[in-house]
């Protein structure tokens, strides 16, 4: 816990990033949340996913160093129409009232998938309850983009987040392989959008965790920069022993896991064990073949969600992932 970082007299903002790196950085207090939210979910979602990762083309134009991407072997592969509507039957096929949000990504770049706004339009149409959610680079995020993002409605779409990770253009092009300066002109606009009132839906900017003091030099630098924008610090994974980290400090977690009520579906319709499951070597089902809501509800992976374990008495690969989110 970053118990050196303090300051006296903070404004609003900076004092909330202090408590968000503060809290990103305590294992015992991120274990406690995970533990409450889990108990919330197996009330409410024992039957059906909170989240569904819906990756309809495992393409990115960045190649960020905590990212499996570069080593996946289903890079550039696109999922068919015909797949995609049947993911959506089988969702349609929830109860009116349950709730839960889709995420048309997975190991992918959302901005950069063609057939995007089609996809949103058959989501909002066909499954009224759920929302819509974004993890993006921001650099494929066009003004013509922008603009059809605008017209939808954004009661329905929860906070885009743009993982941004850095504003020193060096430490940027080393850590996602791609230039500053795009990003930021398309970012520029994207805020210009949220100031005048166009774009409603709220704006996320991250960065995966370094170090307590640099993540919160990062935020405070988000906020001069972009005041209508929430930053916000994403804890660095392992994706299940796919990146190695330098820092090994993260310890398996005395809590179970909110991505158990999750669904993380590949490009190929294979089911990925969780969204840290990158290479979907751990895969539970396949919807090509399967109902998708038979895969949630399999006997051994609701016994998951109803008895909670800890996740240190679970087995492979819950057993030594240190993911916690």
């Amino acid at each position: 816990m970053p118990s050196k970082i303090s300051f006296i007299n903070l404004k609003p903002a900076e004092q909330f990033n202090q408590d968000v790196v503060i809290e990103k950085h305590d294992q015992e207090r991120l274990e406690k949340k995970m533990i409450n939210s889990c108990e919330k979910l197996r009330l409410s979602h024992l039957d059906h996913p909170i989240l569904i990762h819906l990756e309809t083309m495992a393409k990115c134009n960045a190649e960020c160093n905590f990212c499996p991407y570069t080593t996946m072997d289903r890079k550039d592969v696109k999922m068919s129409d015909k797949l995609i509507e049947k993911v959506i039957s089988d969702l349609s096929d929830l109860p009116a009232n349950d709730r839960f949000q889709i995420n048309p990504y997975k190991v992918s770049e959302p901005f950069l998938e063609p057939r995007l706004f089609d996809i949103l339009e058959l989501i909002l149409e066909k499954l009224p309850k759920a929302a819509i959610g974004f993890i993006t680079n921001g650099s494929p995020l066009t003004e013509k983009k922008i603009q059809k993002l605008s017209f939808l409605d954004h009661k329905r779409f929860a906070p885009i987040k743009v993982s941004l990770n850095t504003l020193d253009p060096i430490e940027y092009e080393n850590v996602m392989k791609i230039p500053l300066e795009k990003t930021l002109r398309r970012l520029d606009v994207l805020h210009s959008y949220v100031l005048k009132g166009i774009m409603k839906i709220p704006i996320n900017i991250t960065r995966v965790a370094d170090t307590p003091q640099t993540d919160l030099e990062f935020l405070n630098l988000v906020n001069q920069r972009y005041p209508l924008f929430l930053p916000y610090i994403n804890r660095r994974n392992d994706w299940i022993g796919t990146i190695d980290l330098e820092d090994k400090k993260h310890q398996i977690p005395n809590a179970p896991c909110l991505r158990w009520f999750d669904l993380s579906i590949t490009a190929t319709g294979k089911v990925a064990k969780c969204c840290m499951d990158g290479n979907a070597d751990y895969s539970k089902g396949d919807v090509n073949e399967q109902h998708v809501l038979d895969i949630y509800r399999q006997t051994k992976l609701e016994m998951l969600r109803l008895y909670l374990p800890n996740r240190k008495t679970t087995e492979s690969p819950c057993n030594t992932c240190t993911y916690l989110n």
